[in-house]
């Protein structure tokens, strides 16, 4: 698994169109009025990697395994879905165990497209979304410190440390700030995870334009892109009607050209994954053999034990060394053989950080 990200928005700003067209299935209903999402789904999608096609080739493998992304989209949200109006509120534990969130912001005009308040405003629905992410995250915030602050009084030292996370998170969010602005030490991290709030993920904007703005934005996607920037994340402008054509594409040369013809170097899709990776600070290794090339997602400045975790528990557990060739020496050598002859194969220990683009041999004894 690569990531997972949480999909949410208004009704009607086009969540469903690029669940739809990300994960090329209809699994979602797109339809022109509210709440047409009425569960949850789940997707997924390989995650392109023009290295990973390569390496495959050279190594003679069977089977490209990529690593995947996984989007969880909920039905729309509305001002009030905290208090029961609509029907997203009860999909919202849905998404509280994902990596990061996807807003999805509609940042075009279309008269046959009803928009549930009545004018197209992204920084205003940007605001009505994340005023309902806090207020849920407050009302499980209050459950949590309700039963955590009896057994702090009482001298349990886990409940305390809970507690000291509880508090200020608590008085941001009541003070209308997403509990990812509170600062945290590096001990208090884990447990803010435990809490699964909502608004302690990262958060991508997802602007959704209309074709003719799909290369270079619009007056709205400029205002998102200066409200993301102030937040200290990202927006991705995007246009759910292009990824829908380009999921119908089987053939790379037939989307490449589409791409172009709109004045587009990339897909949507992958400029989420980039941002994606930014924002959580993922990075990719390979492994390659003959039976398959695969590419595994791990954070950024992870040692080689914690790498080989990602493969399997056992191979964290008992790991001796990892045999490693940078990708550049992997192609510049045709393989494995001249890479060891050469002395671009390299023997790793347990403190070696593991580098984007590592091809990634592990031995270990359980």
């Amino acid at each position: 698994m690569g990531f997972n990200c949480g999909i949410v928005g208004l009704p009607n700003v086009g969540k469903s169109t690029l669940f739809n067209a990300l994960t090329a299935t209809a699994a979602a209903q797109a339809a022109n009025f509210p709440f047409c999402t009425i569960e949850p789904n789940v997707g997924r999608v390989a995650v392109p990697d023009a290295r990973l096609d390569k390496l495959a080739e050279i190594g003679g493998s069977q089977k490209i395994v990529p690593s995947q992304l996984e989007f969880v989209d909920i039905a729309g949200l509305v001002k009030g879905a905290s208090q029961g109006q609509g029907l997203g509120n009860q999909f919202l534990a849905n998404i509280r165990e994902t990596d990061a969130i996807l807003h999805v912001l509609r940042c075009f005009e279309d008269a046959d497209i009803v928009h549930v308040e009545g004018s197209v405003d992204p920084l205003r629905d940007a605001d009505v979304i994340e005023t309902e992410l806090m207020l849920a995250d407050l009302e499980s915030l209050e459950k949590q410190a309700n039963n955590n602050a009896k057994k702090a009084k009482g001298g349990d030292k886990n409940a305390q440390e809970l507690m000291a996370v509880i508090e200020p998170i608590k008085k941001a969010l009541e003070a209308g700030k997403p509990a990812r602005t509170v600062k945290l030490d590096d001990n208090q991290k884990p447990l803010l995870k435990l809490l699964q709030l909502i608004t302690s993920k990262p958060q991508l904007y997802i602007c959704n334009v209309k074709e003719c703005d799909a290369a270079n934005g619009n007056q709205w996607t400029k205002k998102v892109e200066e409200r993301a920037k102030a937040e200290g994340t990202k927006a991705v402008v995007i246009c759910a009607q292009i990824e829908s054509e380009i999921a119908q594409m089987s053939d790379a040369a037939e989307k490449k050209e589409f791409l172009e013809s709109v004045g587009l170097s990339e897909a949507g899709l992958d400029k989420i994954i980039k941002a994606g990776h930014d924002m959580l600070g993922l990075q990719t290794y390979f492994t390659v053999g003959p039976k398959e090339a695969r590419a595994w997602t791990i954070r950024k400045g992870a040692k080689a034990p914690e790498a080989a975790g990602v493969i399997h528990t056992d191979f964290e557990r008992g790991f001796i060394k990892a045999e490693v060739i940078s990708f550049a020496d992997f192609v510049a050598c045709q393989g494995e053989a001249k890479a060891k002859e050469t002395g671009k194969m390299r023997q790793e220990g347990k403190e070696y950080t593991v580098a984007d683009g590592d091809v990634m041999l592990f031995r270990f004894n359980v």
